[in-house]
């Protein structure tokens, strides 16, 4: 894998760092803005734009950040732009903010799921710095693991200050052209549903087998929980760690055996790749401008 790929220490924010601008609201953006205040960001270095005035109000009490009605008041407060609207509205939302991106050239985050670069550049009237993150649902507890993707004006500071902001929500690092964010969708992105599955499948088989609903659960949610520590703590990989617990003749060899049987390798790869290219067909989507 290229050096650029590797997920990479960034210089940890500070207090009193360069303001930064949410363009939205929702849970990922408040899971950002919660994770820089905690890794030290100071609450008034933290704009944030949101159309409603219920949220507006919980993100102010709950962070003490400033709150604004506007995009472009928000958005004309900070040299950092993290747009974090539904995909469907980016076009709208970058057409608003196109004449203010042209006078105060910023750095702009994108972590809109299937919209590219160029269209945002495009919306946004050209000559934009802009760095595309996909993110995971996890980030929500601070677990959350983000590939970027830099635009080809993007400097060595864009791209730690891009950094900085996905990792205050977890792991980060960096792909090397654009459309393998469509296999980061398929793989992180994605991937939290697909353990989900698993334990759902788990847990009622479980209950089949005489375990009462609690029970099954509680052992099924702990299970993922552990074995997910054990790859993230050690030094082994998912093939080691597999050997280790797996003795001949054992009960995990005999259920991995049925594993094999039902073609789960082959299962998951054509799952992967629906979700990525279904990823690439929303990037297409998201174009309705000539």
């Amino acid at each position: 894998m290229p050096a650029s790929s590797q997920a990479s220490p960034a210089a940890e924010p500070r207090a009193g760092s360069a303001p930064v601008a949410f363009i939205g609201g929702g849970n990922m953006a408040r899971a950002l803005v919660g994770g820089l205040l905690r890794s030290g960001v100071a609450p008034e270095a933290v704009h944030l734009a949101e159309p409603r005035l219920d949220s507006r109000e919980s993100l102010a009490h709950d962070l003490g950040i400033t709150t604004h009605a506007s995009n472009r008041d928000a958005a004309g407060a900070a040299a950092t732009w993290v747009l974090a609207v539904k995909p469907q509205v980016m076009q709208a939302v970058c057409v608003e903010l196109s004449e203010l991106a042209q006078s105060q050239r910023p750095l702009i985050l994108s972590i809109a799921a299937g919209v590219r670069t160029d269209q945002i550049e495009r919306w946004l009237g050209g000559r934009t710095r802009i760095v595309r993150a996909m993110p995971n649902t996890p980030a929500l507890l601070g677990a959350g693991a983000s590939a970027l993707y830099a635009g080809p004006s993007v400097d060595a500071d864009g791209r730690d200050r891009a950094e900085v902001i996905m990792r205050a929500a977890g792991i980060a690092c960096w792909v090397d052209k654009e459309e393998q964010l469509d296999a980061v969708t398929a793989l992180s992105g994605s991937g939290p549903a697909y353990f989900f599955l698993l334990v759902e499948a788990m847990s009622a088989e479980a209950i089949q087998l005489g375990l009462d609903p609690s029970t099954a659960r509680l052992l099924a949610e702990q299970t993922c929980l552990g074995a997910g520590r054990m790859l993230c703590e050690s030094d082994a990989g998912a093939t080691t760690l597999r050997e280790r617990v797996t003795s001949p003749g054992g009960t995990t060899a005999a259920a991995l055996a049925v594993f094999r049987q039902g073609g789960f390798a082959a299962l998951v790869a054509r799952a992967l790749r629906a979700a990525a290219d279904r990823a690439a067909e929303l990037s297409t989507q998201a174009d309705a401008s000539p």
